[in-house]
């Protein structure tokens, strides 16, 4: 029977919530494929985090140990992900678009003779056949790709396109199956330094359940921090569209978009963001998406759940006390 391999991420014993979503897209090919599902998680004494997979609606969940693996580097993952994969024959191996997922996953399909299809934010069913949706040019345009070579298949897909929460548990959990791997010390030429996230002033705004934008309506650098009152009110992250980190006005590392990075928060609130394309494909897969702006014709209002026309300077100091004042009855 045709199957899925999910291949989850995990950091220091604690899975990337991305994972949860890239599940969540194995489900629902297997329930218009008729595939069955299974996941995988790398790593060295990794039992529990399979375990904590197997919750989930999964035919069986792989921990795929080796001392080698404690420590994430592209050489040894790659080289257990390939016997993982050789031992088992999936048809179609999933994987979050991550900047680990982009650093190991050419290496994996290099190795098995396969491509990849990256960075995806669908699929569709045509008759058997499978494709994977793709944007290009900045989003402006889509595209359904298929794989042309024989099975196994190798994609990833973009954060936010599907829902985590959506991920179905299982009526029982699935069976866990510690996959020993031997990785040979020699294959692994090379040693990443520090984790990216720990770079100085850098931040994963992909971990962030909820986001304030800000873009051009700011005016000015010194009206962020109404912004950030906003943000620390609601336990957030503030962010920006791309002008603002151009400006300067905040660290490129805080950009949403195209160029920036890609989220799913739980809540996007977006303040004077117009809503380019460019910064449009990297929020869209919020589960909530709050717009406050002057021009009643922007576009960020049509992908908006709640569209508030008018002046953000008028809006948003009154939200915040109304946000303090809920905070402290509660």
């Amino acid at each position: 029977m045709p199957s899925i391999l999910v291949i989850v991420e995990q950091h220091e014993g604690k899975l990337n919530r991305v994972s949860w979503e890239t599940i969540a897209a194995g489900q629902a090919i297997s329930a218009d494929m008729g595939w069955s599902v299974e996941a995988a998680v790398a790593g060295n004494e990794i039992a529990a985090l399979a375990t904590e997979v197997a919750a989930k609606k999964l035919a069986k969940v792989y921990a795929v140990d080796s001392p080698q693996l404690g420590r994430y580097n592209p050489d040894a993952f790659a080289a257990a992900l390939k016997q993982l994969i050789t031992a088992k024959q999936p048809t179609l191996v999933l994987m979050p678009h991550t900047y680990q997922v982009r650093d190991f996953a050419p290496k994996v399909a290099t190795q098995l003779a396969r491509c990849v299809i990256s960075d995806c934010t669908g699929y569709r069913k045509d008759g058997e056949k499978l494709f994977f949706t793709r944007q290009m040019f900045q989003g402006k345009f889509s595209a359904d790709v298929s794989f042309a070579s024989e099975a196994p298949w190798l994609a990833t897909f973009q954060n936010g396109s599907f829902r985590g929460d959506k991920a179905e548990d299982g009526a029982s959990a699935a069976p866990v199956e510690i996959f020993a791997v031997n990785v040979d010390p020699a294959a692994v030429r090379n040693q990443p330094e520090e984790w990216f996230k720990e770079a100085k002033q850098a931040v994963d705004l992909t971990q962030a359940e909820i986001i304030v934008s800000v873009g051009r309506g700011i005016k000015e650098q010194k009206n962020i921090e109404l912004a950030q009152q906003l943000a620390a009110a609601l336990g957030g992250e503030i962010a920006a569209s791309r002008p603002i980190c151009d400006n300067g006005w905040l660290p490129m590392d805080r950009q949403i978009g195209s160029s920036g990075q890609t989220v799913s928060p739980k809540l996007y609130l977006a303040l004077g963001i117009s809503g380019a394309i460019q910064h449009i494909v990297g929020m869209k897969g919020a589960r909530a998406i709050i717009a406050i702006n002057k021009d009643s014709e922007a576009p960020i209002f049509e992908i908006a759940d709640i569209a508030i026309v008018g002046n953000l300077f008028d809006i948003v100091p009154p939200l915040i006390e109304e946000i303090k004042k809920a905070k402290a009855a509660s």
